[in-house]
């Protein structure tokens, strides 16, 4: 593999100084409903204030901007969270924001990234990466990538330092993959401060690309018809070259699910939790549910990585 700079536990806390006032810091929930040996803990970041943990790295990446880049204004690509997110930093600086968002996407989310003030341009799937280029190269725009950025990486990292200072001798931590900028930053904060901590990414069996790069040891990129079969949104993209590195060398291993196991965990978390999340935000819960028998012995975080579900989905999985 070559040689790739990776994010480090300074820059991680130099981003939890950054975003500290502006974005919530969530705690642990304790679940009566985790086995005895494995108690689960969840992290619910579908309560930050757009819905999903994706404000962290953005607020990072956009306030490590200068002020002449953010005058030029600010384009990504996204299904629907980070675009919330990055329209958020935006607002927060004062800086016009663009973002293309693929056809699939959530009205949800295209909805809220409308409402935070950002110009949203749709496309076909397989084509926002293409035209977000295009857009960086006919506006000169900055921009903040949902994933494969050291900035975007080390500020979904502060998530890993919270979970550390509210329980110290968690054993396992269940992290959602999909382009693995969260999954990256939560590692590289836990592994430089406990090393022995198990951190597994969690992933649909129907977007299992990040599972399939660990068994081969070499990023596997699946294409958007595959990936868009699975209900979690938010867990259609791949990883990027800068994300693999991190998981090759700092996380233990990822877990898939299928769908069911994902409607499950929605449910399960709604009614006995009291937490709404989104498919791609209970997938972890799913793969507790699916494997805890496998995971060490020992205290379990999940991070509930997002909330943003339409609400007829929700109805429909709570009905099922």
């Amino acid at each position: 593999m070559a040689e790739i700079a990776l994010v480090t536990l300074d820059d991680i806390r130099t981003a939890a100084t950054r975003i500290a006032d502006q974005v919530l810091r969530t705690p642990l929930v304790a679940t009566s409903w985790g086995e005895a040996d494995r108690p689960l803990w969840l992290k619910p970041e579908n309560l930050q204030v757009i819905g999903a943990f994706k404000v962290r790295g953005a607020l990072n990446a956009v306030g490590a901007l200068t002020e002449q880049e953010r005058a030029r204004g600010i384009v990504t690509h996204s299904s629907g969270n980070h675009a919330q997110a990055v329209a958020l930093a935006g607002r927060e600086y004062a800086a016009p924001v663009t973002v293309v968002m693929p056809e699939t996407a959530p009205e949800v989310k295209v909805a809220a990234t409308r409402a935070l003030g950002a110009e949203v341009v749709m496309v076909p799937a397989a084509e926002r990466e293409s035209r977000t280029a295009e857009l960086v190269a006919e506006h000169d725009y900055a921009y903040v990538p949902p994933y494969e950025h050291p900035d975007v990486i080390a500020g979904q990292g502060t998530i890993g330092l919270e979970i550390l200072a509210d329980l110290p001798d968690v054993a396992t931590v269940l992290v959602p993959v999909g382009g693995g900028g969260l999954l990256s930053g939560v590692a590289t904060a836990i592994k430089a401060l406990r090393p022995n901590v198990t951190v597994l990414g969690c992933e649909p069996e129907l977007a299992g690309d990040a599972a399939e790069s660990m068994r081969l040891g070499e990023r596997r990129v699946w294409p958007v018809e595959q990936t868009y079969r699975t209900m979690a949104d938010s867990l259609r993209t791949g990883l990027g070259e800068l994300t693999w590195a991190h998981l090759h060398e700092r996380v233990d291993g990822v877990l898939t699910v299928t769908e069911d196991a994902i409607a499950e965990a929605v449910r399960v978390l709604a009614t006995r939790s009291r937490l709404v999340a989104e498919p791609g935000g209970a997938v972890t819960t799913a793969a507790y549910l699916s494997h805890a028998g496998d995971l060490p012995a020992g205290p379990v975080v999940a991070v509930v990585s997002g909330g943003n579900i339409e609400p007829d989905l929700l109805v429909k999985l709570l009905g099922s």
